[in-house]
């Protein structure tokens, strides 16, 4: 997962010789870099990009990619089709309005958002990064996406402490840290969207990486540390009855209190009652007995 983390919030660069574009971007005249810009979806969003070329070639822009990323994940991207030119040594400006009503149910919150130039291959020529105060709705996709893992991180862990209290955990204490595991690592992801949704810290890479692998250390670190399973006590063996003793018929098949009822031998000196046999009459010597034709 940290590998993950990291490569997903790695922004792609060009695959040339050449040096990247310089971008500077601006959103309703104030720059977005080192700063953090709100999107309202109730208005539109103002862009200007300017492109610097410092290689040997002319770069060709195809088009602009307005994107927010959070745990390696995309909630929202808007590709605007806007090709131009920026010739070697010289610099372009561009500017363009920027819908962003559908972010009421994609995002809330902040979240690191990155504008990009790209070519006709979609391959990056060059971006500026900043992050956006979106306000959006609470039951927008990332919102949903936060209260999903909230339910999934309490279940996990109400089955990890119910396996405690039955004494079910491994009597390895490394086995019962792996099972703490998932718990803590669901616990670093609620905490990384909660702090962005409340707008308290975005969940840019050098905050998220160190919560979701603090909270996997601390969860391992309870899992290890819980007492050790107590096992069951074995059931306790019926004590056999003393050499000579004459067990009666209603001991001999009365059930035991501690377990099963149990087959024990009848003594010797028991006495033994012969029933009488029935008598049975030979109905067909009878003379009264009707008897059928044939």
């Amino acid at each position: 997962m940290t590998a993950v983390l990291v490569l997903g919030a790695t922004p792609t660069v060009a695959q040339e010789s050449d040096d990247p574009l310089r971008v500077t971007v601006t959103l309703d005249g104030q720059d977005i870099t080192g700063r953090t810009v709100q999107l309202d979806p109730t208005r539109p969003a103002e862009i200007s990009v300017t492109a610097e070329n410092h290689g040997r070639t002319t770069r060709k822009v195809r088009l602009i990619r307005v994107s927010g990323v959070a745990l390696a994940l995309t909630f929202y991207a808007y590709d605007t089709n806007l090709p131009f030119e920026v010739p070697a040594g010289q610099r372009v400006v561009r500017t363009f309005p920027l819908d962003v009503r559908d972010l009421e149910g994609q995002a809330i919150g902040l979240l690191p958002t990155s504008v990009e130039l790209l070519d006709e291959d979609r391959g990056v020529l060059g971006g500026s990064e900043t992050v956006a105060d979106v306000r959006g709705s609470v039951w927008s996709v990332y919102g949903v996406f936060g209260f999903v893992m909230f339910v999934l991180t309490a279940l996990i862990w109400a089955s990890v402490l119910i396996a405690l209290a039955r004494h079910r955990l491994s009597a390895n204490r490394f086995r019962r840290a792996l099972r703490f595991l998932p718990a803590g690592i669901g616990t670093g992801f609620v905490a990384v969207v909660t702090l962005s949704v409340l707008r308290w810290v975005a969940p840019v890479p050098a905050v998220e990486i160190p919560v979701v692998l603090g909270a996997a250390v601390i969860a391992m670190v309870l899992g290890f540390l819980t007492p050790h399973p107590v096992a069951p006590p074995p059931p306790a063996e019926p004590e056999p009855a003393p050499e000579g003793t004459t067990v009666g018929l209603t001991e001999l098949f009365a059930p035991r209190p501690d377990g099963p009822t149990t087959a024990m031998p009848i003594p010797t000196d028991m006495n033994t009652h012969v029933l009488p046999q029935p008598t049975v009459a030979n109905t067909l010597e009878d003379p009264e007995t009707p008897r059928w034709p044939g």
